[in-house]
């Protein structure tokens, strides 16, 4: 089976068929976010740093750290700030610092830029993931090299020179083609984990079925890892939790094993450790059973990310007890 590994200096995770679903938190992203974008402009990482508690609190194994933000106060002084060259290797790195020093899980370097990406790679302990890798040639030549120089896995988004295609085919062959030449550059499918590009389902009513069977491919004929942008799928559309919730645990049946999402949102969560449990990906259902008392916490009046903090805190406490008593 194929297994994907990420490491931190502390942990590992393993992203495969037979694992269970690997959540990567997507909330350290400055885009769309311009009080986190305004705060990292004054290096102020307090957000940043609730943010990767809480994700991993509330069941991420992986977090993503995008660098892509925009200094507009310093771009006013200063036009160097206007070339995200500048701005997001040096952003990269103190992100990684600060979050590497509040939790210990595996981290995903996402940016487009490959100073940002190398930045990221020099940085990071461990074995992160990077993300990302397309097919368009000038990308491949780019970041290929950096893939194979650190032995790290990498994303591999299914567009190209020619855009995003709304044929699922044309998704997948590209999709081969990135697989095909990382293996020219001695990298293994293993380390690809392919995202086949989720569309809105409120503008092309087959968005879903299009991403299920493009998974199953995969999966079968290329032997890859997947993953997504999972809130895509409900783009523009209303209750967009609830679509997400039930788009999930289809993505995972059909052999989905990641996705780049919120984790601090309760439905998402809670399908994903249900569909983990039904998958025989949860030994006995002991992760379900303990994130049962995080839901009943929640209906006492806790908040989600309260629930999964204390949760989560009572755990390490219990392991922390067992470790002294053996020591």
């Amino acid at each position: 089976m194929t297994r994907t590994v990420v490491e931190s200096k502390t942990k590992t995770v393993i992203i495969g068929f037979d694992e269970p679903f690997a959540v990567i938190g997507e909330r350290i992203n400055p885009t769309g976010r311009k009080k986190l974008a305004a705060e990292l402009e004054l290096e102020n990482y307090d957000t940043v740093i609730r943010d990767a508690l809480e994700q991993v609190a509330c069941g991420a194994t992986i977090l993503d750290v995008n660098s892509g933000a925009v200094f507009t106060n310093r771009m006013a002084v200063d036009p160097r700030y206007a070339d995200n060259n500048f701005t997001e290797p040096p952003l990269m790195k103190a992100l990684i610092q600060i979050i590497q020093g509040v939790v210990d899980v595996p981290l995903c370097i996402d940016s487009s830029v490959p100073g940002a990406l190398e930045a990221g790679l020099l940085t990071c302990e461990g074995r992160p993931l990077l993300n990302s890798v397309t097919g368009e040639e000038e990308r491949l030549e780019r970041i290929l090299p950096l893939v194979k120089k650190y032995n790290v896995p990498v994303v591999a988004i299914s567009n190209d020179d020619t855009g995003i295609s709304q044929d699922p085919d044309v998704r997948f062959a590209v999709a081969k083609k990135i697989v095909e030449r990382a293996a020219d550059f001695g990298i293994p499918a293993h380390d690809i984990v392919v995202d086949p590009l989720v569309m809105p389902v409120g503008a092309m009513g087959s968005a879903g079925q299009q991403v299920f069977a493009l998974v199953r491919r995969l999966r079968e004929e290329l032997g890859v890892n997947t993953t997504c942008g999972a809130s895509n799928i409900s783009f523009g559309l209303p209750h967009r939790h609830g679509v997400n919730a039930a788009f999930l645990p289809m993505a995972i049946g059909a052999g989905m094993t990641s996705a780049i999402m919120n984790p601090v949102r309760q439905p998402e969560m809670e399908a994903i450790r249900a569909a983990n449990f039904l998958m025989n990906h949860d030994a006995n259902g002991g992760e379900w059973i303990r994130f049962a008392k995080v839901i009943e916490a929640v209906a006492a009046g806790a908040t989600f990310a309260e629930a999964s903090a204390a949760a989560s805190a009572a755990t390490s406490g219990r392991r922390g007890g067992r470790r002294a008593r053996s020591e």
